[in-house]
């Protein structure tokens, strides 16, 4: 980057192609991180009502604790899968958590990224047949073919349809959430947002962990794969960038979301309630926000799933994508919510334990690059 002097008092920034692809690898990982992470829960306001909104007012330091926790998690990640030169999520579980324990975690993130493509499935089903009013089946099939097609080459795919996809959907999300933030009356009842949940107010710095937990397991999926094609340093900036990029999204749903309170607590869809409060055009443009979230997170699913499934049987990619997409097929026929409650419960632990292990080994391994630069700079004084 340099800067040049056009006049006493106008200058002119020029980048150079180094700084323009720097900044073009770490926007690629800003849109990874927020396409995994804004899946169908978010878009749909649930998990935001679930984990801040029930909270009231002290919701608000849980959205702002959960950005920092987003963008450490993200840079400590890309940190140690370049450290490690892992471009898998499967060789970080390993050094993360040992041999053994990294295989039986590995197992069992397989076991939910198979239980999440029905998941994102049956979702895509329930948008169709709830707020279209068109069949569930279609919804499924349709989804079953954009992810399909879309994966067919590999990474390449996975990367190139969160740089358009995920752009799309947080550009109509912005708009809509932004709006009602900004320019719509609040309709909540006066002291209601200060006695939503009846729990310790405090309790909302534990959700703020949960939350972050929860979503950082299918995150790890998609940031690893960032690591054959970013620099370290473009990793690790691009992933901070990436969590505050989320963390900005969660407060101004948050703040959306708590001007209908209590309304949308009895909704399954709080978002769509409150984008229909602006009018029935804004309710039509946030179905597709919503299925464009159920579609990013399926793609993360799915790539994710069939990566682990291709170097178990040996079978060729393709066939294995198509295969895993096939198998999934039945249980996606499940009510969504009935899936939901059954399968993100015990994903959240899975995600305790990843995000512990993380901020262990890489708290440990920065430690020790320290004190070794510390003592060669102690020793080079002595020498001098």
């Amino acid at each position: 980057m340099r800067l040049f002097r056009l006049s006493p008092n106008i200058y002119l920034i020029r980048i150079g192609d180094k700084e323009v692809r720097s900044i073009k690898y770490r926007l690629m990982i800003v849109m990874g991180y927020l396409g995994a992470v804004i899946g169908a829960g978010f878009a749909s306001g649930q998990e935001i009502v679930q984990f801040f909104v029930r909270y009231g007012q002290p919701g608000i330091y849980g959205t702002v604790w959960t950005t920092f926790m987003f963008a450490a998690a993200g840079a400590r990640l890309l940190y140690l899968a370049h450290a490690q030169k892992a471009a898998n999520y499967q060789d970080l579980l390993k050094y993360l958590l040992g041999d053994r324990l990294g295989w039986l975690l590995d197992a069992l993130v397989a076991g939910f990224l198979f239980l999440g493509i029905s998941t994102m499935l049956s979702a895509s089903g329930a948008v169709f047949c709830e707020h279209l009013y068109l069949p569930k089946s279609m919804g499924i099939s349709l989804a079953y073919l954009v992810v399909v097609i879309l994966l067919m080459t590999g990474r390449k795919g996975l990367i190139c349809s969160y740089n358009i996809l995920v752009p799309v959907k947080l550009i109509l999300m912005l708009i809509i959430s932004g709006y009602v933030t900004f320019f719509v009356k609040s309709h909540s009842i006066g002291s209601y947002p200060f006695s939503l949940s009846g729990e310790n107010t405090w309790s909302w710095g534990i959700s703020a962990v949960l939350y972050v937990s929860y979503n950082f397991s299918l995150a790890m999926v998609v940031l690893t794969q960032y690591q054959a094609i970013t620099t370290r340093r473009n990793g690790v900036i691009g992933a901070a960038w990436g969590g505050f990029a989320l963390g900005g999204m969660v407060i101004v749903n948050y703040l959306a979301l708590c001007k209908f309170l209590p309304d949308v607590s009895s909704y399954q869809v709080p978002m769509l309630y409150v984008a229909g409060q602006v009018n029935l055009t804004a309710k039509h443009v946030y179905t597709i926000v919503l299925w464009l979230g159920i579609i990013t997170t399926a793609l993360a699913n799915a790539y994710g799933f069939t990566q682990r499934f291709t170097e178990f049987t040996g079978l060729n990619y393709k066939v294995c994508l198509i295969l895993c997409m096939t198998m999934a097929i039945p249980l996606s026929m499940q009510s969504f919510a009935s899936l939901v409650a059954k399968i993100y419960p015990v994903f959240g632990v899975l995600g305790v334990s990843i995000m512990a292990a993380l901020v262990y080994r890489t708290t440990k391994d920065i430690s020790a690059e320290l004190y070794y630069r510390l003592m060669q700079i102690l020793h080079g004084f002595k020498e001098a």
